[in-house]
């Protein structure tokens, strides 16, 4: 090989071919290397094609194979670009790169390493330094890594190894310590034709304390404050510091006197020093014993003096804040009233609120019982001749379904002629989802006799039942009325009809009778048109 590489070059040199210093470029056996042929500044053929050569076992033209023979050797050539996807020992060798037929010509010798060698991990190491206290990040090297337009090969990210475990940060420290030096390894993944291949970097991080040309001083706390605490407790506050001298020093000021440092004393501090690996550390503790009144009255600065820099942070304690039980009882007093007050509003009209959400918002049921009718108006002729007359009925009916839109069944419309009419009152009972109880002065309906009949099957069913009064009949219910129709007044709920002040339709009447009754089924009402 060294023969052949020496021929070339007298063979160059006897063309007037200008030959370059050979670039030595170390990877390990299995993983992917790209080799970049630079611009030259002394050529004008900046447009040319750049040749690859190979000199491996023969001299080979790289850049006129077909893409299907560049994948059988395991290299893609793009432009400036010669990508070796996973380097072996068949791919160590010479190669160079010219620009058409230029005289300059640049060489490469790929040294392919199957073993770690002291030469391989010299040449793959890069040093990083970071400094204490600081955010640090770690970069991987971007050095004979595929043009980040290469056809088919993506980029598959990056992720970082120390001592053989993973970091969940990805080489990101935001605030870096000295024991976080050591050898970081990362890998660089790409995709080619869904095939995975690697590039290994070793990053040597060395952390050095804080540079002086900085805030090379650091004091914690690092902000003056105010610290709250409990009167008679004991609080110790720790102020520390990165010191570059043997000079530095960090004390406890009190106003501008230092505080003792004799533990005797109810207020002192306390010191101490620490060097590690290097950085040395100081740690100023200022001791409250009890803290008292005359203490939240006073400021105390942790000082650091140096020979480059001075700091100073200011504390000022402050008593932690009681719990106002106050507010608290305002609190609870207010939820109380406004819970009392709810549900006054509420039981006042609970009867305009209840219909206003049920015609305006439409509040209410919507799912299907099977019944066909809203209510069955039952009237009976009232033996104490204080019930509705044929007009007062009529407008109750009339109401009812052209105003309200309410399906009602009707004893006189509704039951077929020559049924029995204890058998029809139990049919329209059972198709209903309420009973009206509505007084006549005239008979125009089952009669009150059949109230009896009825009143266990109402019982049985649990149907809802309302029973509309008279003025005359509130008067006269005591003893009065028939036994039966007492049972059922003390299980329904009662509507007083008071005459023409019950006419208009905004009357409490309309309002505590829709109360009582369900809101309308549109769909019910639908089946009975024709």
């Amino acid at each position: 090989m060294e023969r052949i590489l020496m021929i070339l070059i007298l063979l160059m040199s006897l063309t007037g071919v200008c030959p370059r210093r050979t670039t030595e470029t170390y990877i390990k056996a299995g993983e992917m290397v790209a080799l970049y042929c630079p611009h030259d500044r002394g050529s004008s053929h900046g447009d040319a094609k750049v040749i690859w050569t190979s000199y491996i076992t023969q001299e080979m033209d790289l850049t006129d194979m077909s893409s299907a023979e560049q994948r059988q050797m395991g290299v893609l050539v793009y432009g400036r670009s010669l990508v070796i996807l996973s380097a072996s020992v068949n791919h160590r060798g010479n190669y160079s790169c010219s620009l058409g037929n230029a005289s300059s010509q640049f060489w490469f010798r790929l040294i392919v390493c199957t073993t770690q060698s002291g030469e391989y991990e010299k040449r793959t190491q890069y040093p990083q330094i970071c400094y204490t206290q600081e955010a640090c990040e770690l970069n991987c090297p971007e050095v004979n890594v595929p043009a980040r337009n290469t056809p088919n090969i993506t980029t598959n990210g990056i992720t970082w190894h120390k001592d053989g475990e993973s970091l969940p940060t990805k080489g990101n420290f935001s605030s870096v310590e000295v024991n976080d030096h050591g050898e970081y390894t990362c890998t660089r993944s790409y995709l080619y034709y869904s095939q995975l291949y690697n590039m290994t970097f070793t990053v040597l991080l060395k952390v050095e304390p804080q540079e002086k040309s900085g805030q090379s001083m650091i004091l914690s706390p690092r902000k003056s404050g105010v610290l709250n605490v409990d009167l008679g407790a004991t609080v110790v506050i720790d102020c520390e510091a990165v010191l570059y001298s043997v000079f530095d020093e960090v004390f406890w000021l009190d106003g501008k006197s230092e505080v003792e440092t004799n533990n005797s004393f109810p207020v002192f501090y306390n010191y101490t020093r620490e060097n590690n690996a290097g950085v040395r550390k100081m740690t100023a503790s200022l001791v409250f014993k009890s803290v008292s009144e005359e203490d939240l009255s006073k400021s105390y600065t942790c000082s650091l003096e140096s020979v480059s820099v001075n700091s100073n942070v200011t504390i000022t304690l402050a008593q932690k804040p009681r719990p106002s039980y106050v507010s608290l009882a305002l609190s609870i007093v207010g939820v109380v009233v406004v819970m009392v007050l709810t549900v006054v509003i509420y039981v006042r009209f609970k009867i305009n609120i209840t219909l206003f959400l049920r015609d305006t918002l439409s509040c209410h049921s919507s799912i299907s019982d099977g019944k066909s009718y809203d209510a069955f108006l039952m009237c009976y002729k009232s033996d104490t001749d204080a019930g509705l007359n044929e007009d007062d009925r009529k407008c109750l009916e009339s109401v009812l379904e052209e105003r309200f839109g309410y399906s009602l069944c009707l004893y006189d419309r509704d039951v077929l002629p020559g049924k029995a009419a204890a058998e029809a009152v139990l049919d329209c009972i059972e198709q209903s989802r309420t009973v009206v109880l509505v007084p006549t002065s005239s008979d125009p309906g089952p009669g009150s006799g059949l109230l009896s009949a009825i009143h266990a099957a109402l019982v049985e069913r649990q149907t809802r039942l309302v029973v509309i009064r008279t003025e005359t009949t509130e008067a006269s219910r005591s003893g009065s009325l028939p036994e039966a129709l007492q049972l059922l007044g003390e299980a329904a709920d009662c509507v007083t009809w008071k005459g023409m002040s019950s006419m208009s339709h905004s009357s409490s009447f309309w309002k505590q009778l829709r109360y009582q009754l369900p809101a309308p089924q549109q769909d019910s009402k639908m089946k009975l048109l024709p």
